[in-house]
């Protein structure tokens, strides 16, 4: 398998996902707007890698160690409050099934 940079897979870091590896660090992808968070979760519920987490009352990022960059948090926000952009090539997740 390949990654975005031409470099064979198994150079990335694994984790709890089978078949996932995870490469370079992919910086603040997902960032959420706490003026526009309403503290509804919807992005807490939808995410399978556990990136968020409530804080006061308002959804914040806790980390994106194993961010599957689905954008499910990004759809699930009806107020706007989380930007999702596309972490650089060669970076972030890469799995098995393309």
């Amino acid at each position: 398998m390949d990654d975005a940079s031409g470099a064979q897979g198994g150079g990335g870091r694994t984790g709890r996902f089978p078949g996932v590896e995870w490469f370079g660090s992919a910086g603040r992808f997902i960032e959420v707007d706490e003026s526009k968070c309403d503290g509804c979760a919807r992005c807490v519920r939808v995410c399978l890698a556990g990136c968020f987490e409530m804080t006061g009352k308002k959804a914040r990022v806790a980390t994106l160690e194993e961010c599957m960059e689905c954008a499910s948090c990004w759809f699930a926000c009806e107020r706007g409050a989380v930007s999702f952009t596309w972490p650089a090539g060669g970076t972030g997740y890469l799995s098995e099934w393309g």
